[in-house]
């Protein structure tokens, strides 16, 4: 199971209806199961955990990530109330122990040295030189983290790689331009 492509942030933010809540924020069996050995807030923190990355391909930073609506739906779900998640830890031991549950259930794994190398290269190559906004290029790198099975790193990583990659694609673009990139088309000059 892979994770989906959000974008957006699904019900942060504004009402959710019914439909929304049944769709993005049901539990599923194979993920009860994974939820069953928890208890109190660390279970309803790793079933948001769990449920926030399907949606939007990436780990929730805190509680302020979450749709109230949402935590009602889950906990319902999973015999919690919704208060027990202001008990759940977002930094330590625990957490780490659940992204990496929850990694290995999805079938993604962590952004190596590598991995950040190959999406500069990729983003410089296939994106930086037709795409210049860090946030679109943002975007892109988070899609292709998603359909690769890699989890996005932290967000200074990500700034960093966004950064490099439009730095390295700014200066292949001379070399693109002169070389008649079909990616690249300078305007008025038809192939």
């Amino acid at each position: 199971m892979a994770a989906a492509s959000g974008g957006k942030m699904l019900g942060v933010g504004r009402a959710m209806d019914l439909g929304e809540l049944v769709e993005h924020w049901t539990v599923l069996e194979d993920e009860h199961a994974l939820v069953s050995g928890k208890r109190g807030a660390t279970r309803i923190g790793f079933a948001m955990l769990l449920k926030f990355y399907i949606g939007h391909g990436r780990f929730a930073d805190g509680v302020a990530d979450l749709p109230g609506e949402a935590v009602k739906f889950v906990a319902r779900q999973i015999g919690c109330e919704p208060w027990e998640l202001d008990a759940y830890e977002w930094s330590g031991r625990t957490i780490e122990y659940h992204r990496s549950q929850i990694r290995e259930h999805l079938g993604f794994r962590e952004c190596s040295v590598q991995d950040a190398d190959d999406l500069i290269a990729w983003l410089a190559a296939d994106v930086c030189q037709v795409e210049r906004r860090p946030e679109r290029v943002r975007e892109l790198m988070l899609a292709r983290c998603r359909a690769v099975c890699i989890n996005p790193p932290a967000r200074g990583r990500i700034d960093r790689i966004v950064r490099s990659a439009l730095h390295q694609g700014e200066l292949a673009l001379p070399a693109a331009l002169l070389e008649g990139s079909p990616r690249i088309r300078r305007p008025g000059f038809a192939r």
